[in-house]
């Protein structure tokens, strides 16, 4: 650290700050701003010269692709991939396009997500799912009942508790101002995944 210049010891420290503090690696634009730089480009140069220090990873053609050194390999740390919304209220459309991708604890989860959704809607907060939160979820077809899932229904994707029995198949809600959704035989309906944590950012 000795061999920084204040200026690349201050970009340094906030990248580590970011990625530690708030599970997601700053853009370029974002690393002018908040060190003082005149433009991206100035940003640019400086970090080049981190990550020829060894000091920091950069991915190419990623706007978060700028991380500390090493953080992949990191046990704790986990890179899930942001996927869009999914609804806790009535089901909106799917959106499922790669919106940004965070370095997250492991610990957050039960088990390890293979993607994240943004929640939209207040149906499930009994659950303690509230609206904004980014819900971790794990690739499934199946699910038991009495679990939380994601759920895609006439194609649109909607978060809620799954209830299985012999003569019904509902999607229950955990918010008294919601009726559950009852599935209808030949609806359009599929189990996209299962619950498995959340993140919930400031």
């Amino acid at each position: 650290m000795s061999e920084l210049s204040p200026r690349r010891a201050t970009i340094l420290a906030f990248i580590r700050d970011r990625v530690s503090g708030h599970g997601q690696p700053p853009t370029l634009a974002e690393i002018a701003q908040a060190c003082g730089l005149a433009s991206r480009g100035a940003a640019r140069k400086h970090v080049l010269a981190l990550s020829g220090a060894g000091l920091i990873e950069v991915t190419a053609g990623q706007a978060r692709g700028i991380r500390p050194a090493g953080l992949q390999a990191r046990a704790d740390l986990l890179r899930v991939p942001v996927l869009g919304r999914v609804a806790a209220g009535i089901p909106i459309g799917a959106d499922a396009g790669l919106v940004d991708t965070l370095a997250l604890d492991a610990r957050l989860f039960s088990t390890k997500p293979d993607y994240l959704l943004r929640v939209q809607g207040d149906s499930m907060i009994e659950d303690g799912i509230l609206d904004g939160d980014l819900v971790g979820v794990r690739r499934s077809a199946d699910a038991r009942n009495g679990q939380v899932v994601v759920a895609r229904l006439d194609g649109e994707l909607t978060i809620k508790r799954l209830s299985r029995s012999t003569h019904a198949l509902r999607l229950l809600p955990r918010n008294p101002a919601y009726q559950p959704i009852e599935v209808e035989p030949g609806q359009d309906f599929a189990i996209e995944g299962v619950f498995c944590g959340l993140v919930r950012r400031g």
